[in-house]
C-alpha cells in the first residue's frame, strides 16, 4: 500500500505547482540539449571521417617534402610503382593568377596535378565529370570565390607565370579540403605538364612536392613504411597515412566538440541550481501538508519519498524536453559548420548520447534536490497546529553527505565531459573555485553593508540596502545564480575579443596593407620603381634566407634525432625549413626578453680576423666565422638552446656556423614579418636570397591596380592584401564565435530562470514585508523603490563578481593558452554590468507584482499566514 500512496500523493502534490516546476525542468532541459546536441554531432562526425578516413588524403600514403625529392627517395617512388601500388604527384605553390579579359589579380592556391589523384573520393565539379578532363588540355578548374576575385566566368582565360589556361569548370567539392582553410587563396588545379611553363618554380618559390601512393593491401603498406620510415627522415620528407590524418581531424574535432560540451554542462549544473531553488520554495509551501501527513501516520522516509519522486519526474521532465531541443539543435549543426568541416555529415540519431543526456539530466536534478528535500524529514506534526513551531535541523551527517553528493556529481561530470583526466579536473576546480569567490563577494557585500549603511540617505533606500543582510536575505542565492552566468558570458566575449584584437589591422598611416613577396634580387629596383611610380611608399624590403639546420652544438640532426635518450628536439625544428633574414634592430612585433643585441656589428672570428660574410673560408683550415643570431624565445627551448650556443646552418649547400646572442618574444598574431631566427647584418649578405617588399595604400583599387601590374612585368612576384585576409579571418572567427555564443547561450537562458528561482526562494519573506509596509500606510511607490534598491545592488554585486572573475578567467586563458597578450574591452563589459543590475531588478519587481495588484489581506490569504 505504501507504493500506490506516495505515487498517489506525488501526483496530486505536483498539481498545483506544475506550471512553476515546470519552469525549473526547463533549465535541467537546456543543459541537457546542450549535452546531447554536441555528443551526438561528435559521434555523427567520428563516424562520418572513419567512414571517409581515406577520402580524406585521397590515397593510403602521402610523402611530403618542401624541395624536390632527393635522389634517394624518387629512386624509391620509382622502384616501387607496380601493378599493386599506384603514385600521383601533386605541387603546391602560391601565386597571382591575372584574368586576361578584367585585368584583374588574385593570390591563389595552384595544385598541379599527375596522375589518377584521387585515389579514393571523388572531386566534383560544375559542370559534372571534367574533373577527368583536367590533364588532356591546358585547362583550369577553380574554387567559385576565384572567379568572384577575378571578375571572370567559366571560359575565360587566365595566366599563371607565363602559362596561360582556360577555366573549364568550377570545383564543388574537394575530399579533405576544410572550407576556411581556402578563404585567403582559392584552389587552382592544372595539369603537371604545364607546371614548367609558368616559370615559378624558381629560387624562393614557397612550394610543397607531394607524391600518393595506393597499396593493394594493408600490410604492404606496413611493410613499406617499416622498410623505408628510416631514409625518409634521413631525407627530411614527411609522411602521412589515411589512418593518421583521420586521427588528425577527429582528435581536433572531438577537442572542440568537448569544449562546447563543457559549456554546455555549465548550463546543466546552472540547471541543478534552478531545481534546487525551486524544490526550495515548493517544499516551504507545503510545509503545513507535511505536517498533516505526518498526524496521520506517514514516516519521515514517506514523506521524503513523496517529494523525491517529485524531484525524479521533475528531472525525467526536463530532461526528456532537453533531449527533443537537443536533436533540433543537432540537425542543424551540420550547416552551420558546414566550413569548417572536412566531411559531409549525416544526422543520425545517437543512442549512447540521449541515454547519457537522459541519466545525467535526472541524477543532476535529484543530486541538486536533495538538500531543500532534507527538510521535509524533520517536520514534526506539531506544526499542523503551531506554525512557528521549529523544527529540527537535518543530521549533519545527511546534510555533509548532501553537499559532499552534488561535489562529487560536479567532479564526474567535468572528468567525463573533458578531452582528458587534468583538463576535467581544473574545470571542475575552476567551478568551485568561482562558487566559492562569488561565495565570499555575497558575504561580503553583507558585511560592508551591515557596517557602511548611509544612515543620512532616504527611508526607501535604507531599508532596500538593508534587505541585504536582514534575515532571510537572497544576496547569496542571487549573487551565485546572476554571477555564474555573467561569469560565463564574460569569459567567452573577452577571449574573443582579445584574438579578434591581435589579428586586427593597424589603421595608423604607417602599417603596411600590401605584401610582395617572392622578389628576386635581380627584381627589386625595378619592383621598388614599379611601386613608386604608382605614388605608394616603400616602407620595408626584407631580405628572406632559406637555410636548414646541419648541427646543434657540434651534434648532426641525424645524430640527435636517434638519440632516444632524455628530453627529445621536436623532429619539427630539426628537420624545417626556415625562412630567416637579417638586420640591425628589432621590429615592433618583437621584445628582447635574453642577451644583448649587436649594433651593427658583424660576425666575430674565432683566431683571425673578421672577414667578409656568408661564405665559407678562403683558405682550407681556416678558422670558422661564427656570427651572431637572434632566436625566437619558444624555438629556443625546443631546440634546447641558449646564449652561447652554437646552430650551424645549412644555406644552398654552405655552411654557416653561429653563435646565439639573443633571444627574443615575437608576438606572431601580428601581421608583421616575423622570424623564428634573425641573423646580425653582413651575415647573409652574398646567400641566395629573395626579397619581401611591403607597402601601402588606403584605396582597395589601387592596390589591385598595382597588383595587376606587378603579375604583368613580373609573374613571379605575389602580393597579398592585408585588407583582404582581414576580411577573410574576421569571417572565419565569426563563425567560430557564433557557435560558442550560441552554446554560451543555453547557460544565459538557465541562468535567467535560475535568477527567478533565487528570487523566488526568497520571495514569501519580501512579500510579508512588503504587505506589512503597505498595511502601515506605505504607498506602493515606496514599496516599488525599495525593491528595486535591493534587486538592484544584488545585480550590481552579482555582474561585477562575475564580469571579474570572468575577465580574470579569460585573461588566464589568454595568456597561458593562446600565449597572446590580454585586451579587456572595458567599455562593453561595462555595459553588461550594467544591463545585469537592470534585468535583476526588473525580474525581482515583476515576482513581487502581487504586492502591488492586490489587497494586503488577500496576498496573505494566498499565501497560508
Amino acid at each position: 500500500m505504501k507504493l500506490p500512496f506516495i505515487l498517489a500523493m506525488a501526483r496530486r502534490e505536483s498539481r498545483a505547482s506544475r506550471r512553476r516546476l515546470g519552469l525549473y525542468a526547463g533549465s535541467i532541459g537546456l543543459g541537457v540539449a546542450a549535452l546531447v546536441s554536441i555528443n551526438s554531432f561528435r559521434a555523427n562526425v567520428t563516424d562520418a571521417i572513419h567512414a571517409e578516413s581515406r577520402g580524406l588524403l585521397g590515397a593510403d600514403l602521402e610523402l611530403r617534402s618542401t624541395r624536390p625529392f632527393p635522389a634517394p627517395i624518387q629512386e624509391l617512388i620509382d622502384s616501387t610503382v607496380s601493378g599493386d601500388i599506384i603514385v600521383s604527384y601533386v605541387t603546391n605553390f602560391a601565386a597571382m593568377a591575372l584574368a586576361v579579359d578584367s585585368q584583374r589579380t588574385h593570390l591563389v592556391d595552384v595544385r598541379a596535378v599527375e596522375g589518377t589523384y584521387p585515389f579514393y573520393g571523388t572531386i566534383e565539379t560544375e559542370p559534372p565529370r571534367h574533373w577527368t578532363q583536367l590533364q588532356s588540355a591546358r585547362n583550369a578548374l577553380v574554387d567559385p570565390a576565384v572567379l568572384v576575385q577575378l571578375d571572370a566566368a567559366v571560359g575565360d582565360t587566365i595566366a599563371i607565370g607565363n602559362a596561360w589556361f582556360t577555366i573549364d569548370g568550377l570545383l564543388s567539392k574537394v575530399p579533405g579540403d576544410v572550407g576556411f582553410l581556402t578563404a585567403l587563396g582559392g584552389r587552382v588545379y592544372i595539369a603537371a605538364a604545364y607546371l614548367e611553363e609558368t616559370g615559378l618554380l624558381g629560387f624562393g618559390s614557397r612550394t610543397v612536392y607531394r607524391a600518393f601512393f595506393k597499396f593493394a593491401e594493408q600490410r604492404s603498406l606496413d611493410s613499406f613504411l617499416a622498410t623505408y620510415e628510416d631514409l625518409l627522415r634521413t631525407e627530411q620528407v614527411r609522411y602521412e597515412t589515411a589512418t593518421e590524418r583521420e586521427q588528425d581531424f577527429t582528435n581536433v574535432l572531438d577537442l572542440m566538440a568537448r569544449f562546447l560540451g563543457m559549456v554546455g554542462l555549465i548550463a546543466l549544473l546552472l540547471g541543478g541550481v534552478g531545481v534546487a531553488s525551486a524544490v526550495h520554495v515548493f517544499v516551504r509551501g507545503k510545509l503545513p501538508t507535511v505536517a498533516i501527513l505526518r498526524c496521520l501516520g506517514a514516516s519521515q522516509q514517506m514523506v521524503f519519498s513523496i517529494y523525491l519522486l517529485q524531484a525524479v519526474m521533475l528531472g525525467v521532465l526536463g530532461a526528456a524536453s532537453g533531449v527533443a531541443l537537443g536533436l533540433v539543435v543537432q540537425a542543424s549543426l551540420p550547416d552551420l559548420l558546414h566550413d569548417f568541416l572536412p566531411v559531409e555529415i549525416h544526422v543520425s540519431v545517437e543512442w549512447p548520447a540521449i541515454f547519457a543526456g537522459l541519466l545525467i539530466g535526472v541524477w543532476v536534478a535529484v543530486m541538486f534536490a536533495l538538500l531543500p528535500l532534507l527538510t521535509v524529514r524533520n517536520i514534526a506534526p506539531l506544526q499542523a497546529l503551531r506554525r512557528e513551531f521549529e523544527s529540527a535541523r537535518s543530521p549533519g551527517v545527511l546534510r555533509f553527505s548532501a553537499h559532499a553528493a552534488v561535489v562529487l556529481t560536479m567532479v564526474a561530470l567535468s572528468i567525463w565531459q573533458a578531452p582528458d583526466l587534468a583538463l576535467g579536473a581544473a574545470f571542475a576546480v575552476a567551478l568551485g573555485s568561482t562558487t566559492l569567490l562569488l561565495w565570499l563577494s555575497a558575504w561580503f557585500l553583507i558585511r560592508t553593508t551591515r557596517r557602511l549603511l548611509p544612515r543620512k540617505a532616504s527611508y526607501v533606500y535604507r531599508q532596500g540596502i538593508a534587505n541585504l543582510y536582514r534575515p532571510h536575505n537572497q544576496t547569496v542565492a542571487i549573487t551565485l545564480a546572476v554571477g555564474f552566468g555573467v561569469f560565463l558570458i564574460t569569459t567567452v566575449y573577452v577571449v574573443q575579443g582579445s584574438l579578434l584584437r591581435q589579428i586586427s589591422l593597424d589603421a595608423t598611416p604607417d602599417r603596411p596593407n600590401l605584401v610582395l613577396f617572392d622578389v628576386q634580387k635581380d627584381q627589386r629596383d625595378s619592383v621598388e620603381s614599379l611601386i613608386l611610380s604608382h605614388g605608394l611608399p616603400i616602407l620595408s624590403t626584407t631580405p628572406i634566407v632559406p637555410a636548414r639546420i646541419s648541427q646543434l652544438n657540434g651534434r648532426n640532426v641525424r645524430e640527435i634525432l636517434s638519440d632516444t635518450s632524455g628530453p627529445r628536439v621536436p623532429r619539427w625544428a630539426l628537420q624545417r625549413e626556415y625562412s630567416n633574414t637579417y638586420r640591425d634592430s628589432l621590429v615592433d612585433s618583437e621584445k628582447l626578453v635574453e642577451g644583448a643585441w649587436w649594433n651593427n656589428g658583424y660576425l666575430r672570428q674565432e683566431g683571425e680576423k673578421e672577414q667578409q660574410v656568408g661564405r665559407p673560408p678562403a683558405q682550407p683550415g681556416a678558422a670558422a666565422h661564427v656570427y651572431r643570431i637572434s632566436v625566437e624565445q619558444q624555438l629556443a627551448r625546443d631546440l634546447r638552446v641558449g646564449i652561447g650556443d652554437r646552430i650551424t646552418w645549412d644555406v644552398q649547400g654552405v655552411q654557416i656556423e653561429t653563435e646565439v646572442a639573443n633571444l627574443r618574444e615575437v608576438d606572431w598574431a601580428r601581421l608583421n614579418l616575423n622570424f623564428f631566427v634573425v641573423f646580425e647584418p653582413g651575415a647573409l649578405d652574398d646567400a641566395p636570397q629573395t626579397f619581401v617588399t611591403v607597402t601601402r595604400s588606403e584605396s582597395a583599387i589601387h592596390r589591385a591596380e598595382l597588383q595587376r601590374d606587378l603579375v604583368l612585368a613580373f609573374s613571379n612576384v605575389a602580393g597579398i592584401d592585408l585588407a583582404v585576409v582581414q576580411e577573410s579571418i574576421d569571417s572565419i572567427l565569426s563563425t567560430v564565435s557564433f557557435a560558442v555564443r550560441f552554446m554560451a547561450l543555453f547557460s544565459i537562458v538557465s541562468g535567467l530562470i535560475v535568477l527567478g528561482g533565487a528570487v523566488a526562494t526568497s520571495r514569501f519573506q519580501r512579500i510579508k514585508e512588503s504587505v506589512l509596509l503597505k498595511t502601515l500606510g506605505g504607498r506602493g511607490r515606496q514599496i516599488r523603490q525599495i525593491l528595486l534598491t535591493e534587486y538592484a545592488m544584488l545585480g550590481l554585486l552579482a555582474g561585477l563578481s562575475g564580469i571579474l572573475l570572468g575577465s580574470a578567467a579569460g585573461g588566464a586563458f589568454v595568456a597561458f593558452a593562446l600565449e597572446l597578450s590580454f585586451h579587456p574591452p572595458t567599455l562593453p563589459l561595462i555595459f553588461i554590468w550594467l544591463g545585469t543590475a537592470a534585468l535583476t531588478a526588473a525580474i525581482g519587481l515583476a515576482s513581487s507584482r502581487d504586492v502591488f495588484r492586490k489587497p494586503p489581506l488577500m496576498v496573505l490569504r494566498e499565501m497560508g499566514e
